[in-house]
């Protein structure tokens, strides 16, 4: 158990710490720089909490080994970076198909491919959010410290429970291997999954589109497949209202909730002309750079999506109003300007940065003083 007190830790090692928390028993994992340290840090400590760590032969067998856990009853996680990402997407359709929650973790590196493996990117935003094929929802946290790191892993697994769905933690080198001090309070709220005590609870969707979870071992009969499925599990891949039916649950089960998910952090934004949005890494120099451009007198703001998907759309269409540009300072070409740009319904300035390093306060500063003018 991770008692409450303060702690100097590397942000992998928090977001482990996080997990155990929350209640994780079950982690499946390969190893890949920069995520190995939280699968070190699960396999010492689960066994002490009397859960199951697994060292998967891939990253296939690691999200397939968390799903199964899952339907077993169990809190399940696994982490990994880019090219582990790439090969879990089949299987994170499956689990936002089946409704089984489970925890994955991304720290991100520079790519494609290889890339620099232990450098930090943000490149993998949309694939977080698309990276599957069919209509699904998944739920992605950004966190940006140490804190957050562990804090998010938390909210992640909360949020898994609540809604049956993957959730994704998008964190990156930067942030996973930073040193900082961590608080772990006395009281902490975790979240459990409502258990089917019969078959028809598996079938009954309350107000937030979402039904109790059977569990193998209880004695129900479950069916669980990813085709095409009635409500009662069984495999209906002809029917055309059945795939409309699932699909926009699935959808919507996210959709209606968003202002229950949603979380952000905002700064100098009653005023502000000029808005910069950011995330993971990158938004702690792009924040210096707006309190630095307002001591400058240059009406700057701030906002951050904790949770990038679903995304704060509404307060930013509230902000729209009033902004007259949007800075996006980011590691990656693309990365989350599509959507801003999709909201905002005009040109974001974008402020990319791929060669694995963090933009710094003075470049930020300079593209908001640029923009004043």
């Amino acid at each position: 158990m991770i008692n409450p007190g303060e702690y100097f830790v590397e942000g992998d090692v928090a977001a482990a710490y996080g997990a155990i928390r929350a209640g994780c028993l079950f982690f499946a994992g390969y190893p890949i720089t920069p995520a190995s340290e939280i699968t070190q840090a699960m396999a010492e400590l689960l066994p002490r909490v009397g859960g199951k760590f697994l060292q998967m032969e891939d990253e296939i067998a690691s999200i397939s080994a968390i799903i199964g856990a899952s339907w077993a009853g169990l809190k399940s996680m696994t982490a990994t970076s880019g090219p582990g990402f790439s090969l879990m997407q089949e299987n994170i359709g499956y689990a936002a198909m089946t409704e089984t929650p489970i925890v994955i973790i991304d720290v991100q590196r520079a790519g494609p491919a290889i890339g620099q493996a232990s450098r930090p990117a943000q490149g993998d935003v949309m694939q977080s959010r698309f990276g599957s094929h069919g209509d699904y929802e998944t739920i992605v946290l950004s966190p940006n410290s140490v804190q957050e790191m562990f804090d998010l892993t938390v909210k992640a697994f909360n949020l898994s429970e609540i809604y049956r769905v993957p959730v994704i933690i998008l964190s990156d080198a930067e942030v996973g291997h930073m040193m900082e001090r961590l608080v772990v309070p006395e009281r902490i709220e975790i979240v459990n999954r409502k258990i089917a005590s019969n078959f028809q609870e598996t079938m009954a969707y309350g107000e937030n589109l979402v039904s109790a979870m059977g569990r193998f071992g209880d004695g129900l009969e479950l069916m669980i497949t990813g085709s095409t499925h009635r409500p009662d599990g069984t495999r209906d891949t002809g029917t055309p209202e059945v795939q409309e039916n699932l699909v926009r649950r699935l959808v919507n089960k996210i959709e209606k909730n968003r202002s229950s998910i949603e979380e952000w952090e905002e700064l100098y934004t009653e005023d502000a002309e000029i808005l910069v949005i950011s995330h993971g890494a990158s938004s702690r120099p792009s924040k210096g750079a707006v309190i630095r451009a307002r001591k400058e007198g240059i009406r700057a703001g701030f906002l951050r999506p904790r949770v990038l998907w679903p995304s704060p759309e509404r307060r930013m269409i509230e902000l729209d109003s009033r902004v007259k540009r949007v800075i996006l300072p980011e590691m990656s070409l693309r990365g989350y300007r599509m959507e801003l740009e999709r909201i905002f319904h005009r040109k974001v300035d974008h402020l990319p940065k791929v060669g694995g390093v963090v933009p710094t306060v003075d470049e930020i500063f300079t593209k908001i003083r640029s923009a004043s003018l």
